[in-house]
């Protein structure tokens, strides 16, 4: 009899229940004696099936308080991640969290509360006016301060004319499903009545410059009108946001001369358009599946897996047309220098980029503000340089003059 009920055992054993059970059970199964095990056979297996049960409970209690502990902690690593979020907000989220809920949802339609576009949309300008400076000369913060307020306003009525036309297709994405004209917090009637101020304002600051600029500035309105319906048609909507967003590298200048100089303008715009299609790209890849479910096209989907190669096609690209303009300008070690950071910059972005992971991506995209300031800074010094080094030049040539009318007398 003992060998059957050590057959139980086995049995039990052999389906994972024997594993449940403590050794302390086994004498109590094999002590049963032959008329105990042929009489009560079915008290065996209920007495196994009762210790099965309660091994059974016990760990189902232990899960069931491990996974009550992972929860509380996720819970708790979630609040924790809310309060550092809420701590180092931007002061820009901060005023437009805290404005009146009339005004929040139209501060929220020109994404004032994400800055990195209007930034993005600055330094072209900033290159070409800091460029266009005379030798020696830091660049007109009159002008600068006018390109900025253009960029803020300019940039505020494309996001509006972008989610007028996207209005049906941005409530089935994701990251885009809680916009203002999505959730119905502004009517169509209403943002178009907001977009006929921004483009006032707009074209209030272009009329204060000369009529070369006017007439240049007011020549993007197309790009800027259209590009959101790029998406629809072509895999290259990045392109034509890169022409649109460097508009101000020919438009800086010629507010500063009164026209373009192409040779050193039109190296800076391309470049500038290469590095457009780096940044929005990344950026892309933030909605990609949704865009494929859509069938809105992307340079992300177009790209694909193969997304670092071609970035870091565009970023030699880029180098090369920046480093053009700068020697068409004459710009010294410190431009030079600057575009080496860049370079440094942008191949880190690149190497390090996970396209799966949209938290990676938002964070390689808003870091190109740092992209756009240093290359300022660089073109800056390069500027404040040449007078320096033309200033040894000229005492240079004083020299020779001197030397060779002493050998001439």
């Amino acid at each position: 009899m003992k060998n059957q009920i050590l057959l139980v055992v086995k049995r039990c054993r052999f389906t994972g229940v024997g594993g449940l059970l403590s050794y302390k059970a086994y004498p109590t199964l094999l002590n049963c004696s032959a008329s105990n095990c042929t009489h009560d056979r079915t008290y065996v297996d209920a007495c196994t099936l009762s210790i099965v049960q309660n091994k059974i409970d016990l760990s189902e209690h232990k899960t069931t308080n491990s996974l009550l502990k992972t929860k509380g902690d996720i819970l708790t690593r979630v609040k924790l991640t809310t309060l550092q979020q809420r701590r180092y907000l931007g002061l820009a989220s901060k005023l437009v969290n805290s404005a009146s809920p009339k005004v929040q949802p139209y501060l929220k339609l020109m994404r004032m509360d994400k800055p990195i576009g209007s930034w993005l949309l600055f330094w072209p300008c900033g290159w070409s006016i800091a460029m266009a400076a005379p030798a020696g000369a830091l660049p007109d913060p009159y002008t600068l301060a006018l390109f900025g307020t253009g960029a803020f306003i300019m940039r505020g009525a494309g996001c509006t004319i972008n989610d007028m036309w996207d209005r049906d297709l941005d409530k089935m994405v994701a990251r885009t499903k809680d916009r203002p004209l999505v959730t119905g917090q502004i009517t169509l009637e209403q943002s178009v009545i907001f977009l006929a101020g921004q483009l006032s304002l707009g074209l209030l600051i272009l009329l204060q410059f000369n009529w070369y600029s006017i007439f240049l500035g007011a020549s993007s309105l197309g790009l800027v009108i259209t590009y959101p319906l790029m998406k629809r048609v072509t895999y290259w909507p990045q392109l034509i946001l890169g022409m649109t967003f460097n508009w101000g590298a020919l438009l800086g200048w010629s507010a500063i001369h009164g026209s373009c100089n192409w040779s050193v303008c039109l190296p800076m715009y391309i470049g500038g358009i290469c590095w457009t299609i780096l940044y929005d790209t990344i950026y892309a890849h933030q909605d990609r599946s949704d865009d494929i479910l859509l069938g809105i096209k992307s340079t992300a989907i177009k790209f694909g897996d193969d997304t670092r190669f071609y970035l870091s096609g565009f970023t030699i690209a880029m180098l090369v047309s920046l480093i053009t303009s700068g020697v068409l300008a004459a710009q010294t070690w410190p431009y030079y220098t600057a575009v080496g950071v860049v370079a440094a910059h942008l191949s880190s972005q690149i190497y390090t980029l996970n396209i799966n992971n949209s938290t990676d991506c938002a964070k390689k995209f808003v870091s190109n503000h740092r992209v756009g300031m240093i290359l300022f800074v660089g073109i800056v010094l390069g500027n404040l340089m040449k007078k320096k080094l033309a200033k040894k030049e000229v005492d240079g040539n004083i020299t020779y003059q001197s030397i060779d009318t002493i050998n001439c007398q």
